[in-house]
Formats: C-alpha cells, structure tokens, sequence
C-alpha cells in the first residue's frame, strides 16, 4: 500500500496553527518548562492520560489548568486526601424517600479533563476507583454504566513517594498513564521572570482556542502520519531490550530489572512517537521521535529489583542505557 507523506504532511501543515495557538495560551501562565509543555501536548492529541512528579510549587497543576483554560472543554478538579472516598471521585446512589427509589449522582469524575491534584495522598482504593474509567472510558455507580464523554482526559499530579503522607500507587493504574513527566526546578532566567511576574501583579487570562470537533479533527489527521516498519521495530526492539536485555547485549542491565515495560509501552509508544512528528510538522515518524518520547512513555512501566536500588539506580537509567545501545535503524 502506498502513503501519499506530503499530502499526509499538507494535513498537518493545516492544524499546527491550532496547535500552536493552545501552547501560546498556555504560555501566558506558564512560564518555561517548554518540554512539559510539549508532553501535555502529545497526551492532548493522543488521548493518552498522563502523571506529572515532582515536589510541591513547580507549576504543575497551573499547566493542568491551562492546557484546560485553552480548550472549549468541561474541566474538573478533584483533590485527592487521606479520607477521600471512591465515591467522591465516581459518584454514588441516593435514595429519594419521597418517591422510594434510587437516583444517580455523578461524581467529578464526568468530564472531559480530569485534574487528579496530588493522586498519591489518597489509600489505593480511591486510586483503585479510577481505573475503569482510564481504560474504558466509562464508569460504573450501582447496577448503570456511564460512558465518558470524548475528549476524556486523567491529568495527575503526584509528589515524590519520599514526601510525608503518600503512598504508592498500584502498578496496573500506574501502566494506564501514557506518560510520566518528572517536572524540575525552573531555570534561574524562568524563575526571575515568576517573580518580576508575581510582584508587579502581571495577570493573564488564558482564552479557549480549541473545541472537541476540532481536536477530533487534529486527532484523526495524527493517526494519519506514516510510520514506516523499520521504526516499529526499532519500537519493538526498544521495549524487548527492557524484558530481554541479555539478547542486546545488555546482560548488565538482567539482575537489576524485576519486569520490563508493558505491551501497553510499545503501543503509546508509537502513538506517542505520532504526535511527535505532528509537533515537528512533520506526516512521517523518524527513529529521533521515538528516542524523544521513549522516557516518558517507559520509565514508569519498568520495575526495579532491590539490587537496582541498592545500586540507586533509575528506571531512567535503564532507559537511557537501552536508547544508547539498542541499534537505531
């Protein structure tokens, strides 16, 4: 089957304006951390639900809300604590007396971005509750089931599992993310401009730029882009090396990985890769796409043996180890 790339490439072409739109309104509150940025954006044109981690006051949830603020979307924050309830995400049945049956009330959970502020204070339960509606796009209150609304999108944000009152959230939701962005201290040039920003009260409105039809539109145009078999390999050739790292010569890495990324890893992997070239303007993937989002997508779908961390060594270690050794096509 032959792909026509440059009549791929004009349909891309015709939808970076919008893209760029959202990120310059973004831009208005969120000052650098451009490469998170591009992630959120990634996530946006994919579908894929994505985990920021990083200590308190690095602007995460001021990108969530945004990224929300630039879209014609229903936008809900949900707190997670300690004594947060599964039903307090979802919603739960109330009994009417006066009529003698039972109503529905949705929870915050029903809308088209999900802010899940600070995820890992909550007991597992509560983190538990959000995992049919990560991958099946619906929720389930008593004996009904509701389906979600498209555009549906989970943006969580965690502090480091070292900080007081957290706990560790279950592997299979974790799998769910499409990606985890690990968020770090502004650079010193960004961060005078926060503060010349906060003292002379400098406020900026962000302004809704993209609607749901749109975004379908830009999503369809993404699932477009061309992705020869020679990158998918590579892709699968990546992620093996995580679960077989003794067959690309990499049999340092074998006693420090207890399991290697997921199936679901190759999978948003490629997507992923997609919206990358998007971004770039580009209706074809390159191997460099894939090396570019491959952290992301990867380092939180690798678990680590207590040999790994009595060595204090990273997930991100093992991916960059695998990226560097793993032959590019």
């Amino acid at each position: 089957m032959s792909v026509d790339v440059q009549k791929i490439k004009e349909q891309v072409l015709r939808y970076s304006d919008v893209a760029e739109c959202v990120k310059a309104e973004v831009r208005k509150v969120l000052v650098g951390q451009d490469e998170m940025l591009s992630r959120l954006m990634i996530a946006l044109l994919t579908g894929g639900h994505v985990l920021l981690e990083g200590l308190p006051g690095l602007a995460k949830t001021t990108a969530i809300k945004a990224l929300a603020g630039a879209l014609h979307c229903k936008f809900n924050r949900i707190q997670f604590t300690p004594d947060l309830l599964p039903a307090d995400l979802i919603g739960t049945m109330i009994y009417n007396p006066r009529e003698g049956t039972f109503g529905t009330k949705k929870g915050p959970i029903f809308a088209n971005l999900v802010l899940a502020d600070e995820i890992n204070r909550a007991p597992s339960k509560v983190q538990s509750a959000l995992l049919e509606a990560m991958q099946e796009r619906q929720v389930t209150i008593g004996d009904e089931t509701w389906a979600l609304e498209e555009p549906f999108l989970v943006l969580a944000t965690q502090n480091p599992i070292e900080q007081e009152g957290t706990y560790p959230l279950p592997e299979a939701q974790v799998d769910r993310f499409m990606l985890k962005i690990v968020v770090d201290y502004p650079s010193r040039a960004d961060e005078r401009k926060v503060i010349d920003n906060v003292l002379n009260d400098i406020r900026r409105e962000v302004q809704p730029v993209l609607d749901p039809s749109q975004l379908a539109e830009i999503r369809q145009t993404v699932a477009l882009i061309y992705m020869d078999d020679k990158v998918r390999d590579y892709v699968l050739d990546v992620v093996s090396a995580t679960r077989r790292p003794e067959d690309y010569r990499l049999k340092e890495l074998k006693p420090l990985i207890e399991c290697g990324a997921s199936p679901r890893a190759s999978i948003n992997l490629c997507l992923a890769a997609r919206a990358n070239a998007f971004l770039s303007g580009r209706g074809y993937v390159t191997p460099q796409d894939v090396k570019d989002i491959a952290m992301e997508v990867m380092r939180h779908r690798i678990i680590l043996t207590y040999e790994a961390e009595a060595e204090e060594t990273t997930s991100d270690d093992v991916v960059r180890k695998v990226l560097e050794s793993v032959p590019v096509p």
